[in-house]
């Protein structure tokens, strides 16, 4: 080794250093060595430890390496790297240019992501140093702008997952909750939540590389690699995550390879301080044909579910949804839509669309028949509705009672106790809103409600001839 190639290394090293963080500078530039310096072609060849190194450095500081060779060859210099090539057994140098080209800066930094190459035609051919399965592009954090946690409602359902994603967005990888295993039935917002860590986490920490990924597409890379035999830069791409965010983790179940594999990866990011997010339709007790030291791991940190919204909840969903595409939807319309789709929240917000999409296409107004119509067409056991109108004919019916006196001012006692028991029905079997419950029982407001459910509970307690009564009108409800 040449005197001239480590001092010339050396100068390059100088500018390197005050360019980057010092454990990046420790990783990647440390164990770089200065093998020898052309003087006739100002060429520096340096050797790195593996081409998963050099791929990594050729992405990720090519813009600085261009930069610091010319600083110190001058505009003429250039950079080869000398590969140990363990798996190859060659021992010749790789002679690369610096590139000329510049390269914007992306929301993650610039590295390699395993892809499957089905077709043939796609396989990178060109340079014999660059393994199959692998190919130089940027990572995407594949996150879904809409998905925020703006658009995250909150509620009594989800509060635990979303203060816990929240926190970990904030300090990834330092917080108690890792990992943070988030787990409901389908259609409840866990997708979306993860969507939202990952974009909070871009905002606290823009430099981190986050990374949402499917556990379908983790499967289908595992086998490409496998099958291109490039299963070491498989586990070594995910290695380099900062946060990993894998979606439908119960897809893993059976799959013995893609678990192991798995397991190194979890180790090494946990060991490291790196985040690690999962979401799963069942709770980790629950996933079966998981390797138990996975499944022990999946506990270490906060299981967190997402619960079926109530009433309140998907009124504040819908409502959102509508002010976000700059929709005006009426409230008896929107009361209605919530109380019948209660269980998903996807299909709520695609009963929303059809609404839309009918209004638009017909150019009609989003009326509250039009509601009832798409609601009878796609939910199930939408003609078994107990309506508030429904309930107050019930109530009238059983205590002789005239609708028209039901729905005036007087405040007669037996008109008083009809529509307390009627407000009372109307909570029990509609999950309307409370003030939408009493604008439809003669437009009272949300404390006479209130006042309205206490008084019936405490009746219902104390006074047994009103229990029988209430029961009998209930008989006739159900």
């Amino acid at each position: 080794m040449s005197e001239l190639c480590v001092e010339i290394w050396n100068d390059c090293l100088k500018i390197i250093q005050e360019n980057t963080r010092p454990q990046s500078y420790k990783t990647w530039f440390e164990p770089i060595k200065p093998v020898a310096y052309e003087d006739e072609e100002n060429v520096l060849t340096i050797q790195v430890p593996s081409q998963f190194f050099y791929e990594y450095l050729e992405t990720q500081y090519i813009s600085l390496l261009k930069l610091t060779i010319h600083k110190i060859l001058g505009p003429t210099g250039r950079l080869k790297y000398s590969i140990v090539m363990d798996n190859y057994g060659s021992d010749n140098p790789l002679d690369i240019k610096v590139p000329t080209t510049d390269r914007t800066n992306t929301v993650n930094p610039a590295v390699r992501v395993p892809i499957n190459f089905d077709d043939e035609q796609n396989k990178p051919i060109v340079n014999p140093f660059v393994l199959p399965g692998i190919n130089k592009i940027k990572v995407e954090s594949q996150l879904n702008e809409n998905y925020s946690f703006d658009n995250f409602i909150e509620g009594d359902c989800n509060r635990l997952a979303r203060s816990a994603g929240l926190a970990v967005a904030e300090k990834p990888g330092k917080t108690a909750f890792n990992p943070l295993f988030v787990y409901s039935q389908t259609g409840l917002g866990k997708t979306h939540l993860c969507h939202a860590i990952g974009l909070e986490t871009k905002k606290h920490h823009p430099n981190l590389i986050v990374l949402y990924v499917n556990a379908e597409q983790f499967i289908q890379q595992f086998m490409s690699s496998c099958k291109n035999k490039t299963r070491n830069d498989f586990v070594h791409f995910y290695q380099m995550i900062d946060v990993l965010i894998i979606d439908d983790i119960q897809f893993l179940s059976g799959k013995t390879k893609t678990q192991d594999s798995f397991f190194h990866i979890f180790n090494h990011l946990q060991q490291n301080g790196k985040q690690l997010i999962f979401a799963s339709d069942k709770a980790p007790s629950e996933i079966k044909d998981m390797e138990p030291r996975l499944l022990s791991r999946f506990k270490w940190g906060l299981s967190a579910d997402l619960q079926q919204p109530d009433i309140e909840t998907r009124i504040k969903i819908l409502k959102r949804k509508a002010f976000n595409d700059g929709i005006e939807l009426p409230d008896e319309v929107v009361d209605y839509v919530a109380s019948r789709v209660k269980t998903n929240i996807r299909e709520m917000e695609g009963i929303f669309i059809s609404l839309i999409a009918q209004s638009s296409l017909n150019r009609k107004a989003i009326t509250l028949d039009l509601a009832r119509q798409l609601v009878e067409r796609f939910v199930q056991n939408s003609t078994q509705e107990v309506s508030v109108e429904f309930i107050v004919n019930v109530v009238c019916n059983n205590l002789n009672i005239a609708i028209e006196d039901f729905y005036s001012k007087s405040k007669k006692r037996e008109l008083v106790q009809a529509r307390q028991l009627a407000m009372h029905f109307a909570k029990k079997y509609t999950e309307l809103s409370l003030a939408t419950i009493g604008q439809q029982c003669g437009g009272k407001d949300h404390a006479t409600v209130i006042h309205a459910l206490k008084t019936v509970a405490n009746l219902l307690e104390t006074d047994k001839k009103f229990k029988t009564l209430a029961i009998e009108i209930e008989k006739n409800i159900c």
